[in-house]
This record gives structure tokens, C-alpha cells and sequence, in this order.
């Protein structure tokens, strides 16, 4: 919309909000710093039951086509899965991985999958299946209680599942959050008084900068492949 704004000769300016963190040219939006501490602070907690229940707890999170969250939060609440819209994986591949830390002696498993997380060579039948939103997008939800139920099946080991859901998008800000909202909006401010308009306002290297808005909604911003590369050091 902002670009589309912009087109019309509109006096629009931009600033990356978003907890999914998927805005192509700033290396953060907002939100997105408070929704990965949320979703740490829950797995740190659901690890007290899978250890102490020797149990597999699925948490699902946001994240409709990029895994940002769950990759971050994941990597810093030591999941021992982490699943990605980016990175489709097979029911065999993710049990495969749960089976092998069972039998080197952990007895549990931290699964973490992104709404949008689509199983390997399964899309037509989800896709055919899924209901619409009001905007004709696919609705989300439900992958952390499909992914549970055949973890069970298949493994025969106990399975819990939790669903953060808009829980990641409330409460108070984080610190960092705080202070890049406030350079972001003075930077906006800026830009309006110099007559800068159709521009976005980004974070690049620590530096508050600016792009135009045409250049920077063209695509989304998915995850890195050499942070998902580092995230699986730690699967067994």
C-alpha cells in the first residue's frame, strides 16, 4: 500500500514494522526484537517439562513466509528442531532427527516450526484444503498439532504442543525495540522536513538511513541460509 501511495504521488514515508522481520533492505523492523525474547522466554520454559516429562513439545510460532522467529528464538532457546516456510522438510527427516537424540540419551526434544512450515511434498493437499482469509490468503495455523500427532505416531514418543499465537505480538517492548522505534520515527521526521517523501526509513550496520520505497518492498526478506546452517549444528 505504501508503495502503491508513493505511485500516486502521494507524500508517504515508511518505517519497517513488522515481527516477522521480513521487509526487503533494513536489517531489522521493530517488533520483531520483542516478539524473539517473548518466544525465547516460553521455550526456556517448556524445556522444564520436556526434560523433567522426557516429552517432545512442538511450539509453533509466527512466521507466514519467512522463519525469522523461529530461526532466532530457536537458536537462543537451544530448540533442538527448528522448521522454516523456507526449508520445507519431510515427516521422515524431522522424526529421524528426534530419534537420533533418543538414542544418545536425550530423552527429549524441543520442536519449533513457523506457521507457515510447509512438510515435504505436501503442499498440493494443504493448499487444496486450506481456508481463505478476507485478503485471499491462505489462513495459518494448525502445523505444530499435525506435526505432533505424527511425531507421536511415528516415534511412539509422548508429544505436547503449544501455540504462542498473538501472544509474540503484545506487551511491552524491549529495550532495543524502544530505541530503534524512536530513531526510526525521528529519522521519518527528518525526511518530512526535508521534502524527502516516497522513502523508507531502514537500519543498516547500526546506521539509520533511508531507501526509496520502490526499491525497498519489491520482495521479501527471507532467511539467511548460513543462519539456519548454524541453527542445525546443534540438531543431532
Amino acid at each position: 500500500m505504501a508503495r502503491y501511495l508513493a505511485a500516486q504521488n502521494y507524500k508517504v514515508i515508511g518505517v519497517p514494522k513488522t515481527i516477522d522481520n521480513d521487509v526487503e533492505g533494513t536489517d531489522q523492523a521493530f517488533g520483531f526484537d520483542t516478539a524473539v525474547s517473548t518466544v525465547t522466554e516460553a521455550i526456556d520454559r517448556l524445556h522444564t517439562t520436556a526434560e523433567s516429562h522426557q516429552r517432545v513439545m512442538v511450539c509453533e510460532v509466527m512466521g507466514r513466509h519467512a522463519g525469522w522467529i523461529a530461526v532466532v528464538s530457536g537458536l537462543a532457546g537451544g530448540a533442538d528442531v527448528i522448521l522454516t516456510p523456507e526449508q520445507p522438510k519431510t515427516i521422515d527427516e524431522i522424526c529421524g532427527i528426534i530419534k537420533r537424540r533418543h538414542a544418545q540419551g536425550h530423552l527429549f526434544s524441543i520442536v519449533v516450526v513457523s506457521e507457515g512450515f510447509k512438510l515435504a511434498g505436501d503442499e498440493a493437499e494443504v493448499t487444496k484444503s486450506a481456508k481463505l482469509d478476507q485478503f485471499g490468503h491462505i489462513q495459518l495455523g494448525g502445523i505444530g498439532d499435525r506435526l505432533g500427532k505424527e511425531i507421536e505416531k511415528r516415534t511412539g514418543f509422548e508429544t505436547r504442543v503449544t501455540v504462542l499465537g498473538y501472544i509474540q505480538r503484545g506487551g511491552s517492548p524491549t529495550a532495543f525495540d524502544r530505541v530503534l522505534g524512536s530513531r526510526y520515527g525521528i529519522r521519518a521526521v527528518d525526511l518530512i522536513e526535508e521534502g524527502q517523501f516516497g522513502m523508507l526509513v531502514i537500519w543498516k550496520g547500526n546506521e539509520i538511513a533511508s531507501m526509496p520505497l520502490t526499491e525497498a518492498l519489491t520482495k521479501l526478506k527471507y532467511v539467511d541460509p548460513k543462519i539456519v546452517r548454524d541453527a542445525e549444528v546443534f540438531f543431532a
